[in-house]
């Protein structure tokens, strides 16, 4: 079941129950008449648990905080949100050594929330950070190793890499370093994981677009 609001965006909740969709509903059409700050946690706890909820979650939490906004001028759930993030990063070790795959789908719902929330049509500057730091963590050996934390780091960079670059041109430059020192030293990686690694560091520096020889070469590989 997708369901639908007046701009008929569709949001994938059919792993919700039956009490929660009706709660995500009416947070999207009426927010006043619900509770905002366990909207956000219930956004968040699913989203620790369900890698394709945690990739489009963004859309919904800012269609949510459009709706509140504009029918009331206030930012309960966007301060529900960014409170609950907070303390999901401060306990980002322990999330990763207790649920590898939660790590991964944090990483994936914050890099979300990065790329569809905006003030004064600027990304959030509060999230950069948080950001960058997450994913110099699945640049480190240990994630490399880790053939889901390399796919998450790279498809992280194909969706918000460019924004967080002009934030921040020093810290991707820094990221950078890792992902080839990575590369360069492929003792663990597999060779997907190679292969992805080298991926993103042509992609960026083609000024973040694949190029159709590169399109060609790594899918064809991929498909192999």
């Amino acid at each position: 079941m997708v369901m639908g609001d007046p701009g008929r965006e569709e949001y994938k909740i059919q792993s919700f129950d039956a009490e929660t969709q009706q709660l995500l509903k009416t947070a999207l059409k009426d927010p006043g008449a619900v509770d905002l700050e366990k909207v956000a946690n219930v956004i968040v706890d699913h989203s620790l648990q369900d890698r394709v909820f945690s990739k489009e979650a963004g859309r919904m939490c800012y269609a949510i905080i459009q709706a509140e906004s504009k029918q009331a001028g206030q930012s309960v759930f966007r301060r529900g949100l960014l409170n609950r993030l907070q303390q999901e990063y401060q306990a980002r070790e322990q999330l990763r050594a207790r649920s590898p795959q939660g790590w991964v789908c944090y990483v994936t719902f914050i890099c979300n929330i990065f790329d569809y929330l905006r003030v004064n049509n600027m990304p959030m500057m509060a999230l950069v950070n948080p950001v960058y730091d997450c994913l110099f963590r699945l640049a480190q050996p240990d994630s490399l190793s880790e053939e889901e934390e390399v796919d998450c780091l790279v498809l992280q960079l194909h969706r918000v890499g460019e924004q967080l670059e002009k934030m921040n041109r020093q810290r991707m430059d820094e990221l950078f370093v890792l992902i080839r020192d990575g590369f360069l030293l492929p003792t663990s990686l597999s060779s997907l994981a190679q292969l992805l690694l080298l991926e993103i560091i042509e992609f960026r520096a083609a000024g973040w677009k694949t190029t159709p020889a590169a399109h060609k070469y790594y899918y064809s590989e991929v498909s192999d």
